[in-house]
């Protein structure tokens, strides 16, 4: 049996681009059966409209990012965690791709590629870049979609209140069994962010 995924977005004042993400996620094929939560700080009216009921939105007290992932997560039902910024456009086969890597046992969690929507030629530079690190590193950034089984995310502590959360967990992760690199790219809605990916 597949396991079931839930879908987590940290989101802080970024209503505009949850909205459009909300939009493209309707398209995932699958999507029907995942549980999609949205962890918010910020723009309350602006955040309830663009999620429209298309999710559950929790408020949490404190608003890091790392906060908002770990309270999303706290509520959340499903077999596996799947990280996305308010931002983030993920490959219209995400769920699949997503089970079909975890029917491995030995698979903890992964990421997928990442891509920029523009197509000027410096951040196609840095999506070459980044691609040939974490091929070799195995080390993930929040905007690559990652992806963990949620007994490791519970047995790992989640997410640490430390710059580059993102890094740092996939760092323990790593340490606990396989990644996977899906080989599917995903988007961002603009450029710009830490190291060339975008941050909340």
């Amino acid at each position: 049996m597949a396991p079931t995924v839930s879908i987590i977005i940290p989101a802080r004042n970024d209503a505009a681009a949850l909205g459009l993400t909300l939009d493209h996620m309707q398209r995932l094929r699958g999507i029907q059966a995942a549980e999609v939560i949205v962890a918010a700080s910020g723009e309350r009216e602006e955040t309830e409209n663009a999620v429209a009921r298309r999710g559950r939105i929790i408020w949490p007290a404190r608003s890091t990012r790392s906060a908002l992932m770990n309270a999303g997560a706290a509520v959340a039902a499903g077999d596996v965690f799947f990280f996305l910024h308010a931002d983030s456009l993920s490959p219209l086969d995400a769920m699949a791709e997503i089970q079909g890597a975890l029917q491995d046992p030995r698979v903890v969690g992964g990421a997928f590629e990442h891509r920029f929507e523009e197509t000027v030629w410096s951040l196609r530079l840095i999506s070459w870049i980044n691609r040939r690190r974490y091929y070799f590193t195995r080390n993930y950034y929040g905007d690559q979609g990652i992806f963990v089984r949620a007994e490791i995310f519970c047995s790992l502590g989640g997410y640490r209140d430390v710059f580059m959360e993102d890094l740092d967990f996939s760092q323990r992760l790593k340490k606990v069994g396989r990644t996977k690199i899906i080989h599917l790219p995903f988007a961002e809605q603009g450029g710009g962010g830490r190291e060339g990916h975008g941050a909340l």
